[in-house]
């Protein structure tokens, strides 16, 4: 079947990265797994195979309906989800899934993260996707590095964020136009920041125009900015904690 760039489809095809995937998920039998963009199944009947309690697969693509709707006709412990992985609804799930492990679409790649790490609360605290190499350096750039952004400042006041391995461009069918890495991201605190307003708000701003000082992007904020004078890049995670916990005493 032919892939559809529409939804940035890229099939892997590598047997030992898979493999890779699968030992670095460290799977039990009290796992739920979410699985975004199974495509063919490939990386659903290996998560199944690891006698996992349960898979919740979300899928666009109607095309794969007939072979993902059989695939979970011969297991209860599968269901397949057909929607917008950015836009589901991932409170209705259950049982509620603790681990993520997908290959997502690269283009959608900081909207679903940012979606699926509001749900640490609920106890979905693992991830681990195959990711665009230059997306995954961003997730674990530090201060006072071009690469910082919003996304990669919130894993690090959530936990943590680190590649795995590099994965060839020859592992996929079509072959893409971009490297590829296998990157793991823990959240072990602050559950609740990537679900708050005020947070994105916060730092989308400060990054909003990438040349200017803080003190001009969060020109409101200018009480509780004690570093006005920089920009936001340079800032490291405490230090965005702290404009936050300062945010929070003013009325909004």
């Amino acid at each position: 079947m032919k892939a559809l760039k529409r939804y940035g489809q890229n099939f892997l095809v590598d047997k030992n990265i898979l493999s890779c995937i699968i030992r670095r998920a460290n799977l039990s039998a009290d796992d739920v797994i979410l699985e975004i963009g199974p495509g063919h199944g490939v990386l659903t009947r290996a998560l199944l195979a690891e006698g996992v309690r349960f898979v919740h697969c979300v899928e666009i693509d109607e095309r794969m309906r007939p072979e993902l709707e059989e695939l979970a006709g011969k297991d209860s412990r599968l269901q397949i989800h057909w929607g917008d992985a950015v836009k589901y609804d991932y409170s209705s799930l259950t049982p509620f899934p603790n681990k993520v492990v997908a290959n997502i679409p690269y283009n959608i790649t900081t909207p679903l993260i940012w979606e699926l790490l509001k749900f640490a609360e609920n106890g979905l605290t693992y991830h681990l996707y195959m990711l665009q190499k230059e997306t995954a350096m961003r997730l674990i750039a530090l201060p006072d590095t071009k690469e910082r952004y919003p996304l990669g400042v919130t894993i690090e006041a959530m936990g943590h964020a680190e590649i795995v391995r590099n994965v060839s461009r020859e592992c996929f069918r079509p072959i893409p136009n971009v490297d590829s890495v296998l990157c793991e991201i823990v959240c072990e605190k602050n559950y609740e920041l990537a679900r708050d307003p005020l947070w994105s708000e916060i730092l989308h701003r400060g990054f909003s125009h990438r040349r200017k000082t803080l003190a001009n992007n969060l020109k409101d904020l200018a009480d509780v900015l004690n570093y006005g004078g920089m920009r936001a890049e340079d800032l490291t995670c405490d230090e965005w904690l702290e404009i936050y916990d300062g945010a929070k005493k003013f009325p909004r």
